[in-house]
């Protein structure tokens, strides 16, 4: 079972993931955005650590809600509302439960993607975002490994494609060569999740569930 501190730690490592990966990011919106794909994700989650630490919501939709809360009202551009609408509708659809199972929030966070698609008015295959979270959300109640792989692969397969929706899109087949920086970003977020929930089973197979990391 997931509780609200999984999920702390799990937007935490996102945090990290994204300040590591901010240059990467630009790099790759820079050709194809406005090059501000990084600084603004930067921004944006390490606004969300700060409130996390200062609010410490008790439950795992209270956690998401807030931090899409923050993502719309830190992040410029589109990244904002559509990230921020992924954690709150993925939250809202978590309800009250203090804790919830891997299927259950797999299934809260199908809804946040599905919310992403209908405010963006995107599908896989547009070269969005959407290119990674929808094949890791379908891969997600197999295992948060499975999801991983399943965003990282959506988001190279964006390279050849020609964008459809958002920035990208006015540049027609000049946008056919170039990794979606959404996609890119969406995968960190897989990234982060796997290596939390890995950390958490480290830290379970020892006696008593402690003691992990001290050999």
């Amino acid at each position: 079972m997931l509780d609200a501190a999984f999920f702390r730690r799990w937007l935490i490592s996102s945090a990290a993931l994204v300040d590591r990966e901010a240059e990467r990011l630009t790099e790759l919106d820079s050709p194809i955005g406005d090059a501000d794909h990084g600084s603004n994700m930067q921004r944006g989650f390490a606004s969300v650590v700060t409130v996390l630490e200062k609010e410490e919501p008790a439950t795992p939709g209270a956690v998401l809600m807030l931090a899409g809360r923050q993502l719309i009202s830190t992040v410029g551009g589109a990244s904002g509302p559509l990230y921020g609408t992924l954690l709150r509708r993925t939250g809202k659809a978590l309800g009250d439960a203090a804790e919830v199972s891997e299927q259950q929030f797999a299934d809260a966070f199908r809804t946040g993607v599905d919310a992403v698609g209908a405010l963006g008015g995107a599908a896989p295959g547009d070269k969005t975002m959407l290119d990674a979270l929808v094949p890791a959300v379908d891969a997600l109640g197999e295992s948060f490994g499975a999801a991983r792989a399943a965003a990282n692969e959506g988001a190279l397969a964006t390279t050849p494609l020609q964008a459809r929706k958002g920035r990208a899109s006015y540049l027609g087949e000049r946008s056919i060569g170039h990794q979606d920086p959404g996609a890119t970003s969406s995968a960190l977020l897989f990234d982060a999740l796997s290596e939390t929930a890995d950390s958490e089973t480290a830290g379970s197979g020892t006696a008593g569930g402690e003691g992990a990391g001290d050999e």
